[in-house]
């Protein structure tokens, strides 16, 4: 990325390329001119940029507490426009002579809100539904109706699975049931015998083609999921032996989600295509070509083929899937195929943000003044003090002599609590020589660009003089892709965004666990084990400092669980109308009393339970009657509070 020449004083556009939000804000989030990130919605009269702490004071009015989490139907509806549109032009550019009909993946994010949405508003693009499971397929049959949208069956089934399947294609639905594993096909064939109804079939095939990526797994010949070559021949020798081949209509594959390789995903349409043609060559009726997930967004903002990005963007994508089938059916003689995607992450991963306060930091504070040392202090404690003279001094210092400090800095500090482990330094020695280490760190990292050092050998400092940030978050409720798999997010504060950041933080939550934090970020085009903060007021009554986690609305909300028993945040859906801020579906986060339920407690018996022990304390005459009341106010006003800190 290029980077624009450097004004005298801190600016929005400074913050911009920093935590380079028109990277992967894709549009719709930026910086407002007041320094606040505003994300873009859209009524009857056009789009707005609402200012994201203007939406979070307007919560906070009305009493909600953060953490939370903001949902933005609008940019759900754009990426549903963005994607089926692309297909569109690029069907029309390319003489293409299929349809496309793309269908949402309800795993990525099954809320009901989400469901609601795009059913409702993909509705003019015939935009479908895919189900893995039995509870998925309910949901996609409660919610869509549209007869000419698909309803594609993944997953392992069951006979109650098949059997909904079947009914819902008697009742004129487009349901295709997905063959995973070869053993289905004898109950699919059972079922729809019994109940008189020629199933539409699809089955998944095993690529050879792999990727690259957190999800490479799902694809190549070690994938846990479809057929290899061996297996389809059999399913399309049994369903001709049976006088059913017209049933088989859909070819699927899944190469992985998040491929950032455009290279990658037109290698595996095309092996794909070549076995759909193969089936139209067996006589199988076909008609529909299923590419699975895959399409990519960039979380990281950078603009290559890293895990966390793509080197292509929603336009591409589609116009080379279909000039890779145009090609490869060209050749074979074969018709065109309508298409389908199941492209859930690139849908619904910018629709939700997660809002948190920070309660408190924990830095290194350097000594005031000149630091007394006692003249009996040991000789390591004495050669700490004499290197910090030089700081007094204020003497220009050396590339080398920079090295020299820090070198013998830490040589003495190590050798000092080595002294201390063998009893030879006492506890206050100990403390004086460390809190003196610290300060020669923090007056050091200050001389850096001025006398210049070698890299590889003071990176170092960065890191011991990195502050923590104690979010009121749990990454394990709010950000498991996070912690399981190493998933970055955009971080970046949402206010402030005028003032130049000073400091460089870890985040942590609220959790007691040490993988509880946020240690990798995207910035200045790289990754880095830091993220620049302002420093924040933590005085009693200040504002709060806020940072916003984006691009969270794929997978995050599901997968979440209750370490430390903290349970789902606080929830809103924003919107404009007539240009006014809307706020709907207002959900409370859980309460400590439900995730206590959750994990088998009653509530009223620990009530109760903890009464019997305020009156025990009151007969022992450790507290008073009126103590106890006042007590078990509080206990109980803690079943009904947050499970967050509460401000």
């Amino acid at each position: 990325m290029e980077r624009r020449p450097k004004s005298p004083t801190w600016t929005t556009e400074d913050s911009a390329e920093l935590y380079g939000i028109r990277e992967w804000g894709h549009t719709f989030f930026d910086i407002s001119a007041k320094g606040e990130v505003v994300v873009k919605l859209k009524d009857g009269k056009g789009t707005k940029a609402v200012s994201l702490p203007q939406i979070v004071k307007g919560l906070r009015d009305r009493g909600t507490q953060l953490p939370l989490l903001i949902r933005f139907g609008d940019l759900l509806r754009w990426r549903i426009d963005e994607l089926n549109e692309g297909f569109l032009n690029a069907i029309r550019e390319g003489k293409y002579q299929g349809v496309y009909r793309g269908v949402y993946p309800i795993k990525v994010n099954q809320q009901q809100e989400v469901i609601e949405e795009i059913t409702r508003y993909g509705r003019k693009y015939h935009y479908g539904l895919e189900a893995g499971s039995k509870p998925e397929l309910i949901a996609a049959l409660a919610y869509m109706h549209d007869p000419e949208a698909y309803i594609v069956c993944n997953g392992y089934k069951d006979e109650e699975f098949i059997d909904l399947a079947l009914n819902a294609q008697k009742m004129g639905l487009q349901v295709i049931l997905v063959l995973e594993m070869p053993s289905e096909l004898e109950l699919i064939l059972e079922r729809s015998k019994k109940m008189g109804v020629r199933p539409t079939l699809g089955v998944r095939f095993r690529l050879s083609a792999e990727s690259a990526g957190h999800w490479s797994g799902s694809g190549g010949d070690a994938s846990v999921f479809g057929l290899n070559i061996s297996q389809l021949m059999r399913v399309v020798d049994h369903l001709r032996d049976h006088g059913m081949l017209d049933c088989l209509r859909m070819l699927h594959y899944h190469q992985g989600s998040q491929i950032p390789n455009i290279r990658a995903i037109r290698q595996a349409v095309t092996e794909a295509t070549r076995v759909y043609c193969g089936l139209v060559q067996e006589g199988a009726r076909m008609g529909i070509l299923d590419l699975g997930g895959g399409l990519a967004i960039s979380y990281d903002g950078f603009k290559g083929a890293t895990s966390a990005s793509s080197n292509y963007g929603t336009k591409e994508y589609c116009a080379d899937v279909i000039e890779a089938i145009t090609e490869v059916t060209a050749e074979a003689g074969v018709p065109h195929p309508d298409i389908i995607t199941e492209s859930g992450r690139a849908v619904v991963a910018y629709y939700s943000v997660l809002i948190i306060n920070i309660l408190d930091v924990n830095r290194f504070e350097p000594a005031r003044g000149k630091i007394e040392i006692d003249k009996n202090a040991p000789p390591l404690v004495r050669n700490l003090a004499e290197l910090l003279e030089e700081r007094q001094s204020n003497a220009k210092l050396s590339r080398d002599r920079v090295q020299e400090i820090y070198n013998d800095a830490v040589y003495y500090r190590d050798k000092l609590r080595s002294e201390f482990n063998y009893g030879k330094v006492g506890l206050r020695d100990r403390s004086q020589g460390e809190e003196m280490y610290w300060d020669i760190m923090n007056w050091l990292s200050t001389k850096l660009d001025s006398a210049g050092h070698d890299g590889s050998q003071m990176d170092r400092l960065s890191t011991v003089l990195t502050d923590y940030y104690y979010g009121n978050f749990s990454v394990f409720q709010s950000l498991p892709d996070l912690w399981a798999i190493d998933q970055i997010f955009p971080v970046m504060p949402i206010h402030r965004l005028k003032e130049k950041p000073t400091r460089n933080a870890v985040l942590s939550d609220i959790t007691c666990d040490s993988d509880g934090k946020i240690a990798r970020f995207a910035h200045s085009n790289e990754i880095c084990g830091s993220l620049p903060l302002h420093d924040p007021d933590l005085s009693p009554g200040a504002e709060d400092y806020m940072l916003g986690i984006f691009l969270v609305g794929a997978y995050q909300e599901t997968l979440g669980d209750l370490h430390n028993l903290l349970g789902d945040t606080n929830v809103v859906s924003v919107s404009i109308e007539n240009g006014k801020l809307k706020y709907r579906r207002e959900q409370e986060g859980d309460s400590v009393a439900e995730v206590l339920s959750y994990c088998e407690y009653n509530p009223k018996d620990l009530a109760d339970r903890f009464r019997a022990l305020a009156e025990s304390a009151v007969v022992s005459k450790r507290i008073t009657p009126t103590e106890r009341k006042v007590i078990m106010g509080a206990f109980e006003d803690g079943l009904r509070g947050y499970t967050y800190f509460e401000t």
